[in-house]
């Protein structure tokens, strides 16, 4: 499914949601907003914010406070990823150079704490306080995921339990924001608040594990990072945890953590994953957070924004980017 084509329902509001980047961008010291131009004019798929937007209209559909909801939540996730790129030390993103390569750690950093800034100043025009303190939430939750993944590179003794709870906090969380908050701000009843919050965490969980898939069978050009490249940072992902459990005494996994700079023991584990049905069973779980999602907007009425909201998580699981 093209991407384009899960837009169509809320293009008119997309537009006004990339007004408000826009805006953004435009700041009295030039510097800084040359930096913001680079990072928000890097347009992604913007799921999170399309998903935000169909949530709203399950209830009373208020788009001039659904603009700036998804809005909040496109900004910060693109915060993230200027100082995932710093954590990673990252020279590009999809094949364009980073904040970090262009100038330097310092200023990266503080480029993605101004934008996390401009994000709670949006979220505070949804004029709900549930809203904002689902935000606030939602952002301990992400940097808690990403703290862990930080701190447990190159442990060895990591289990998928584990995996799962570090990628719930990490991506799956703003999913579920995009999806509660909207409904949230349309004023929705409890019940399809609840189901729209667990068709996002099973969407957002979906997300990560294909993501996590591609980095071991993705195109390189494609995907904008080399290949294996989660498990030379020391990140255990699915595919890897299959892998060690599969050969729990003799793995190049564990020989790769031993010696962090081993391209031989990295090819290694790329062929045995790759020559093995551990990706077909990965995407088997990922397929299951998929019909989770679907599964979980069976309280909401039979409309076409139910269907596009169907069609984001077919998507999900399809993606080769």
């Amino acid at each position: 499914m093209p991407v384009v084509s899960i837009h169509e329902p809320v293009q008119e509001e997309l537009a006004k949601v990339q007004a408000a980047l826009d805006a953004v961008k435009r700041n009295e010291f030039s510097l800084l907003e040359g930096m913001l131009g680079n990072v928000l004019s890097a347009s992604g798929k913007r799921l999170r914010p399309t998903i935000a937007l169909l949530a709203g209209r399950f209830g009373e559909y208020r788009p001039h406070l659904l603009v700036p909801l998804a809005a909040s939540i496109e900004l910060l996730h693109t915060a993230t990823l200027v100082h995932d790129d710093v954590i990673d030390a990252s020279d590009t993103r999809r094949g364009r150079p980073t904040t970090n390569a262009r100038h330097h750690n310092a200023a990266a950093v503080m480029l993605g704490d101004y934008m996390f800034a401009h994000a709670a100043n949006l979220i505070c025009q949804t004029e709900s306080i549930e809203v904002v303190k689902l935000f606030s939430r939602t952002l301990m939750a992400m940097a808690s995921g990403e703290l862990t993944q930080d701190m447990s590179a190159y442990e060895y003794g990591q289990d998928t339990m584990a995996y799962f709870g570090r990628i719930e906090g990490k991506t799956a969380s703003l999913f579920t924001t995009s999806a509660e908050g909207g409904a949230m701000v349309a004023t929705a009843t409890p019940e399809h608040i609840a189901a729209l919050r667990a068709y996002g965490d099973n969407v957002g969980m979906a997300f990560q594990v294909v993501d996590d898939i591609l980095d071991f069978s993705g195109d390189e050009a494609e995907l904008g990072k080399p290949v294996g490249s989660d498990l030379m940072q020391g990140t255990l992902t699915l595919p890897a945890l299959l892998l060690m459990e599969r050969h729990p005494d003799d793995n190049p996994v564990k020989k790769l953590f031993a010696d962090n700079h081993s391209e031989e023991h990295l090819a290694e584990a790329l062929f045995m994953i790759q020559n093995s049905t551990i990706l077909d069973e990965s995407r088997a779980v990922a397929r299951d957070f998929r019909d989770r999602a679907v599964a979980a907007l069976e309280p909401l009425p039979d409309t076409p924004d139910r269907a596009a909201l169907i069609d984001i998580a077919d998507y999900v699981l399809s993606r080769q980017q």
